[in-house]
């Protein structure tokens, strides 16, 4: 293989993201014997290789003279780690674009925030990575990478994986589905650990529900009422808060999986005890879980945190109902790797 036609495949024909079956059909391509393929499998996925020189394994020769081949990782630009331990990375991608991904550790799990696209199209009042704009969306093998590069920047496998990085995943959703298939089978994270968040595009639940996915679907609310959604979520002008829940019950009974909603709490905006009643209301014949999310600042708005007693007495409406609710207070704030934070920037 010439380097001109590594570099012609290097686009579409990444080995990260491919199966066993497809690994060991490239691998018998090259020339080398059907049993590579599953050594190839295990290097990438289990030992996270990041180039055909690091197989030790393979003939020596051919590892020289296939050492361009792209195996579709990307390298750290950035890394800082905030006083929790949470881990900010910025990743430069293999067109010089830069993504981030965040590794959250705990005592008994390590859990990773990846992105779906650069830049995010949604734009949400609140958020700094539509601040941006809007590049492109990820490729399978892109997102793959970030779930490897924070396992092996932490030395612990990863258990969790949440799609609530930078981008609206439903905007990608072939290309997430991709990636959420073979982080599953491929490096081994349960499905029910892998959470898919959306704002909601029209269509895109009830597409996701026909993969009959064991995953997490997180809904972002963040609002109790259609004049207040549009508000903060410019998109919502054209998928009414009511046609979201319509498409979230079908995406219940078409699964058999319960949809969790997550609500950004924003002082004086959507937090007020009748904005809980609300909540309550639209919720009504869910089996569901609410996470409540205090508002973590950004330097373009001007929202607040709520006071904690404000937190506790939306929660408690909502308990009061017998919806199951939790705060999520985001970690890594002081890195600016929490939740609505993501820029891909060391500022």
């Amino acid at each position: 293989m010439t380097l001109q036609t590594i570099k012609q495949s290097s686009t579409n024909q990444v080995l990260l993201g491919k199966s066993l079956e497809e690994l060991t059909t490239w691998i018998q391509e090259q020339g080398q014997p059907g049993y590579r393929g599953k050594q190839l499998y295990q290097w990438l996925y289990q030992k996270g290789a990041r180039s055909l020189l690091d197989i030790s394994v393979f003939p020596k020769q051919w590892r020289s003279k296939m050492a361009d081949y792209p195996l579709g990782r990307s390298t750290i630009h950035y890394r800082s780690v905030a006083p929790d331990q949470t881990r900010k990375y910025l990743l430069r991608l293999a067109d010089g674009l830069i993504i981030e991904a965040v590794g959250i550790p705990t005592s008994k799990r390590l859990t990773v925030c990846v992105s779906s696209q650069v830049g995010c199209p949604m734009d949400c009042d609140f958020c700094a990575t539509g601040k941006g704009g809007f590049t492109r969306n990820l490729k399978a093998h892109e997102i793959i990478d970030q779930v490897l590069t924070v396992q092996e920047d932490f030395e612990q496998r990863v258990s969790n994986v949440v799609f609530m990085g930078m981008g609206e995943p439903m905007a990608n959703l072939d290309e997430v589905v991709s990636a959420v298939k073979s982080l599953n089978q491929d490096v081994g994270i349960g499905a029910r650990s892998l959470t898919v968040s959306t704002v909601g595009i029209p269509g895109k639940i009830q597409q996701l529900a026909q993969y009959r996915l064991q995953i997490v679907l997180a809904v972002s609310l963040h609002a109790s009422n259609q004049a207040l959604r549009e508000q903060l979520i410019p998109s919502a002008k054209k998928y009414t808060l009511d046609h979201l829940l319509d498409e979230c019950r079908d995406y219940v009974q078409v699964t058999g999986r319960r949809v969790t909603f997550e609500y950004v709490l924003l002082a004086g905006v959507n937090d007020l005890p009748e904005n809980a009643k609300e909540l309550t209301h639209c919720l009504k014949g869910f089996q569901t879980h609410v996470n409540l999310i205090p508002y973590n600042p950004i330097s373009e708005v001007d929202y607040q945190r709520p006071r904690n007693h404000r937190i506790r007495e939306f929660a408690n409406v909502l308990e009061q109902a017998n919806i199951a609710v939790s705060v999520r207070y985001s970690r890594g704030l002081e890195a600016d790797a929490a939740c609505g934070q993501l820029r891909a920037s060391k500022v």
